[in-house]
Parts: structure tokens; sequence; C-alpha cells
């Protein structure tokens, strides 16, 4: 872990923080009691004549203060500093550098509370970046569609393209591009916020896995991909946003289809888990390319695509991040299982 230094003034001061309610202890300390010993030695050896019992006694508090000072020392090193140095992280924080971090030194009094600031400090740079990312990508996937509507639109003000159904679709499309777009982010972000608004209702499953079967199995005939859906009971019922389910299965067969060649095939499955009844699972699997390991991890992110160079520009990237949400929204979880050459599985558990 990297730990980054302040600036000299700032942590001057703040190294600096203690140090003058320390010195005035210290002062205190030493005047009253060096004060107390030489006075009561001066008194008692003058009436009793005996100076060396008298000058023993009266020492007796400069051993006390060096054990005082001992002690404060050795308090100050195992709680002081540890907290000096998370005080001056915070404010580091506070002014917004996000890379400074507590070195960990196995303190057992301190050691599982740095330990627990470093990750959340991780926390939040990773979310800092996240937030840049997320930025420069939107300023991306807006930018071309953008040009082009302006190419064409100046094309034809100049008289180099002609006012013509085609030119005119075309710029149209492109608009279109972009309110999807800014509705898939819209959406996005209302479901990462928490406040998409849900309408769950008591539906079968062989409903919502007709209705899929209905509306891709014209593209999956096309492509000559076998498109088949299965359900172990045709009773089972789920309670769920049925449009935003809907929305969920639609984006991963969209995906399937996409990336499974001719001949291939796409299997929905639907039923109960091992786990219990009350847990209805739903697996999507094909036989494209798959998806490779090093890739994984980052499917569910936004503006991920398999096609780095983002050729494909008739879908916004944000289909399987919009997925993630929205099963986390109705209190499941999507995994996802692929391997290069034999296809990808998705699964989704609901309650």
């Amino acid at each position: 872990m990297s730990e980054s230094i302040p600036p000299p003034q700032k942590s001057r001061r703040r190294n600096h923080r203690f140090l003058p309610f320390v010195l005035i202890f210290l002062a205190v300390v030493v005047g009253f009691m060096g004060g107390g010993a030489a006075f009561f030695y001066l008194i008692f050896s003058e009436y009793s004549g005996v100076r060396n019992i008298w000058l023993l006694v009266c020492g007796a508090p400069v051993v006390v203060l060096a054990l005082v000072f001992l002690t404060v020392y050795s308090l100050y090193a195992r709680f002081g500093q540890p907290m000096e140095q998370i005080l001056n992280a915070i404010d580091s924080i506070a002014e917004g550098n996000l890379a400074v971090r507590v070195r960990e030194d196995n303190s057992p009094q301190f050691g599982e509370l740095i330990k627990r600031f470093n990750k959340m400090v991780d926390e939040l740079e990773r979310a800092g970046q996240q937030r840049r990312n997320l930025t420069a990508d939107i300023a991306h996937e807006l930018r071309t569609p953008l040009h082009i509507i302006q190419g064409n639109l100046e094309g034809i003000l100049d008289g180099v393209y002609p006012p013509s159904p085609e030119h005119i679709n075309n710029t149209l499309e492109e608009t279109r591009l972009l309110s999807r777009l800014v509705s898939d982010l819209q959406t996005l972000s209302l479901a990462e916020s928490g406040q998409l608004p849900l309408h769950p209702t008591r539906f079968l499953l062989a409903d919502l896995l007709q209705d899929l079967a209905s509306s891709f199995g014209p593209q999956a005939a096309a492509q000559g991909i076998d498109l088949q859906t299965g359900l172990d009971d045709p009773a089972r019922a789920l309670t769920g946003d049925y449009d935003r389910l809907n929305q969920v299965l639609s984006n991963l067969i969209s995906n399937a289809l996409r990336h499974t060649p001719d001949g291939g095939r796409v299997v929905l499955q639907a039923g109960a888990t091992a786990s219990g009844p009350h847990t209805v699972q739903l697996t999507l699997q094909d036989s494209g390319a798959g998806i490779p390991a090093a890739d994984l991890p980052f499917i569910f992110d936004r503006f991920w695509r398999a096609d780095r160079s983002r050729s494909n520009r008739m879908h916004s990237g944000l289909g399987l991040a919009i997925a993630y949400q929205l099963v986390q929204a109705h209190g499941g979880e999507i995994m996802v299982e692929s391997e290069v050459g034999q296809g990808t599985v998705f699964t989704i558990r609901l309650p």
C-alpha cells in the first residue's frame, strides 16, 4: 500500500497538534514534583541533620517522574501515535487526497481499525475512478451519434447531401440511438441508487417464457439458432415486476443470439433451486463463442463490450449492467460461467 505524504506545512501542523498539551503537561509535572522534592529535602534535612535518608526519600519523586514519563511515552506509542496517524489520514481525505493510507504496524489495539479504514479508502478511491471512467465512457458514446447528426444536417444545409428520405432517416436513427442511451443511463442510475420504481405482481413463469419465445423466435430461426425454453412446473409462479424481469431476460437472450453462430443453440430453463421451493432459478445457456476468463469479472460493468473496438453501435453496452441492477432490486443474484469456445451460462436466482 502506498502512503502519501501531506504538504510540509500541513504535515507539521498535524504532527504538532498535541505538542503544546504534552509540553504543558510535562512542565507542570516536572515543576510540581521537582520543586516539591527540593522543598521537602531542604526542610527535613535542615531540622533532622540526616541528609542521606532525606535525600533518598525526597529523591523518590524523581523516580516516580521517570516512571510517569515512561508510562506516558508507552501509552502514546500504543494509542496516541496510531490515532494521530488516523487523524492525519482523515484530514488528507477531507482535502481530496484518496491515495493516503495508514501504515499497518500490527497494532493489537488499532490493527483491525486501520485495516478497515484502509479498505474504506480503497473503496472510495475505486468509486472515484469509476465515476471518472463513467464520464469518459458517456462522452465517448455520445460523441459519435452527435457528430453524425451534426455532419448530416450541415451537409444538407450546405447542399452536399440532398434532403432525401435516406439521409433524414439516417439522422433520425442516430437520434433514436441517443434516446435509447439516455433512457438506459436513467434506468441504470435509478436502479443503482435504489430509486427505480418496481411494480410487483404474481404471474406464471410459463407466461414469461412464452412471451420471450414469441419475441425472439423469429430472430433465432432467421439465424439458424435453436431457441428452447423449459419449465419444471407449468403452474410455478413468481412475484416480481413482470416488465423488468422480461427486460433482464431479453437483454441476456439478445446477447446470446448475437454471439451464437448459425446452427447453435440457446436454452432458457426455469425451476426451483436445490436450496428450497421458494427460490426460483432461471438459467440461460448458449453454445456461442464464450467469454475469456479475464473479462468475466467486468461483464456487468457499464459500457463493457466483448467488441473492444465498439464497432457495433446498435447496443449501448449497458444491457448487462442494467440486468444486474434489476436482479439486485428484486432481491436476487445473477452469476455467469463461461469458457471460450464452449459457450456461456447465466444463472439468476430470485426469491
